[in-house]
């Protein structure tokens, strides 16, 4: 457990310097808007391609740690749609629906990826990235089906929602890593250098963005929608991931990274994509700030139970 804490702490530390620095020293939201904007289309896709270039894929257990993942989230996303009409019972409207649909499926890449290389180094980013491959393209098509159908006034075509998956710089920063990989194609060393130095920063101030989106605004008095959302995503769901990878056969640091990408909160990027499609925002912020504290305390147990 010491160990667990050790690693998730500088991760969380961060994460409040970011909120602090928002209400203190960095004030305007377009300031935050544009290193969010950075992180999400440069440093971060960098960081991943790097990531993935320089991967011994052939340690990794690719099946095991991406089926685990994968189906860990299809069967979430199942499960939230099968609780569709008992929350429409309990006065949950459709926006809100598609918010507590994002806060149990969607995770926080920035955390996840943190956490992974404190705890294992570059064996560890190796595998949260192989995760994100398998994760990003699903959690993307369900989220943005869902929004279209419960909560888009105008609903959207199945093209728009292939362009809006297929136009993710994540996506493409996974692909291209792994085809470079894959192909063995040598980068020179300058790439090497800047890239390193470009992923360095990534992690830092992804985890900074974070913290500076966080909205203490109705924390101690949590919603119905709220706390579903939060008993999906920091519980279920990594008692459903790790099951998966125990059945896969998992064991040791890939049964952790398992537990980990699974146990972080949701993604903040989920927030804009509400505001974007009408899905109810200010309960989706209520649900990210709840996750990203909790998880504090949530993330090291269950880590630390299966290590």
């Amino acid at each position: 457990m010491a160990v667990v804490i050790a690693a998730l702490l500088p991760v969380f530390l961060l994460i409040v310097l970011g909120f602090v620095l928002k209400r203190t020293l960095i004030r305007p939201e377009t300031q935050w808007h544009g290193l969010e904007r950075l992180t999400y289309y440069v440093l971060f896709p960098v960081l991943l391609v790097q990531t993935l270039v320089k991967a011994d894929l052939s340690k990794v257990p690719v099946a095991g740690v991406g089926g685990a993942l994968l189906l860990s989230v299809l069967l979430m996303s199942l499960l939230c749609l099968a609780l569709r009409p008992l929350l429409a019972r309990l006065s949950v409207d459709g926006p809100a629906f598609t918010s507590i649909f994002q806060g149990a499926t969607r995770w926080q890449t920035y955390v996840a990826l943190a956490v992974s290389g404190n705890l294992f180094g570059d064996l560890g980013l190796a595998l949260a990235s192989v995760a994100m491959v398998a994760i990003i393209p699903l959690v993307n098509v369900f989220s943005v089906s869902v929004l279209a159908h419960y909560a888009s006034p105008e609903k959207r075509s199945v093209g728009a929602i292939v362009a809006t998956v297929t136009l993710n710089p994540l996506i493409w920063a996974c692909v291209i890593g792994l085809a470079l990989n894959v192909a063995h194609i040598p980068l020179p060393k300058l790439w090497h250098e800047v890239a390193d130095a470009l992923g360095r920063s990534s992690l830092a101030i992804g985890l900074l963005v974070t913290g500076a989106g966080l909205h203490l605004e109705g924390m101690f008095r949590p919603s119905l929608a709220a706390s579903v959302a939060l008993v999906l995503k920091l519980v279920l769901m990594p008692v459903i991931a790790v099951t998966l990878a125990l059945w896969f056969g998992l064991s040791g640091s890939n049964l952790a990274i398992v537990t980990a990408c699974a146990a972080v909160p949701t993604s903040s990027s989920a927030y804009v994509l509400a505001r974007q499609m009408g899905g109810d925002a200010p309960l989706l912020a209520q649900i990210i700030t709840l996750q990203t504290i909790l998880a504090a305390a949530t993330m090291p147990i269950a880590i630390a139970l299966v290590a």
